[in-house]
């Protein structure tokens, strides 16, 4: 492998890493993790592609490569799907009450309901 392309993915990969610290101090909110998580697949996909040498092997491999990533990007999506797109159900609320009746805080653990 030569040596200049090694250092120039060094050099990308320490361009990266400072973009990782400086989006720590930004005041993007939420934003941050979804910017991280695209830094971080940068810096792999450079580590796989120069380090794993994915661009000299064959396309059998690179297709047994991509696959895993592509069906978790798929399952991460219908996780979000699910997540985001969920309504609230008439029998089932989250703060542990249903639709009959509430739970108090003390009959919570002893499974009675308050009236």
């Amino acid at each position: 492998m030569r040596l200049r392309r090694l250092f120039l993915t060094w050099v990308a990969l320490l361009v990266l890493l400072s973009m990782t610290i400086a989006t720590s101090f930004l005041p993007i909110g939420n934003w941050r993790q979804l910017a991280n998580m695209g830094i971080a697949l940068a810096k792999a996909g450079l580590i796989v592609w120069i380090f794993m040498k994915m661009r000299q092997e064959t396309a059998l491999v690179r297709l047994a490569g991509v696959i895993p990533a592509v069906l978790l990007l798929v399952l991460g999506s219908l996780l979000a799907c699910d997540y985001f797109f969920r309504i609230d159900s008439p029998l089932i609320r989250i703060d542990g009450s249903n639709a009959r009746g509430s739970l108090t805080p003390d009959a919570a653990s002893s499974g009675e309901r308050s009236r």
